[in-house]
């Protein structure tokens, strides 16, 4: 019975980690609201170094239209301007010398209806990775039962239980999805 624990955790496991990075993900799309996570996929140079923006300057949301990004050294304003320009969110850094304001544009329903396509995509892929999850899983089993570790009815409530983790988890990216659209959606 061990092998097929042992397969069951890895599987859920696996598919969380999965389920973990779509959130991630899908934190980075940007919505006519202010979050700090918006600015997590952007590095500065540091030195010579890239650093991401909230290792080199402080980000608060004074109001759901506005960040604000406060460096910790005032030699670093440029590089963050620069790398937030770059990055391709659309926001129009304004800096008074010791602080950056980024105001947040309303979204076009154009754009939102891109970005929402984005996320349907971000989703599939997701779902692709969980479904080669439960591919490798229902392989284990297979050869489990091969290898005379479980019998047969064990590999066939080991391959049912993997199929009913994996509706789990499939469930899951739609609710996450469904979750963004609402984000996007809301004007």
């Amino acid at each position: 019975m061990g092998a097929m624990e042992d397969i069951k955790k890895e599987t859920e496991d696996r598919m969380h980690k999965t389920i973990d990075s779509l959130k991630k993900d899908l934190t980075k799309i940007r919505t006519g609201r202010a979050t700090p996570a918006l600015l997590d996929g952007i590095t500065v140079d540091y030195y010579g170094n890239p650093a991401p923006i909230n290792q080199v300057a402080n980000i608060s949301v004074p109001d759901a239209r506005m960040l604000v990004v406060q460096p910790w050294e005032k030699s670093m304003i440029k590089e963050i301007e620069k790398a937030v320009q770059a990055s391709n969110l659309g926001l129009n850094p304004q800096s008074d010398g010791n602080q950056i304001r980024l105001p947040i544009p309303p979204l076009s329903e154009e754009r939102r209806k891109e970005l929402f396509k984005g996320c349907g995509k971000i989703g599939e892929e997701c779902k692709v990775a969980l479904r080669n999850v439960r591919r490798d899983s229902n392989d284990k089993l297979k050869k489990a039962q091969k290898d005379k570790l479980v019998t047969e009815d064990q590999e066939k409530k080991g391959l049912d239980d993997v199929q009913k983790v994996t509706d789990k988890y499939i469930k899951m990216v739609d609710e996450q999805l469904a979750l963004k659209e609402k984000e996007i959606m809301e004007v």
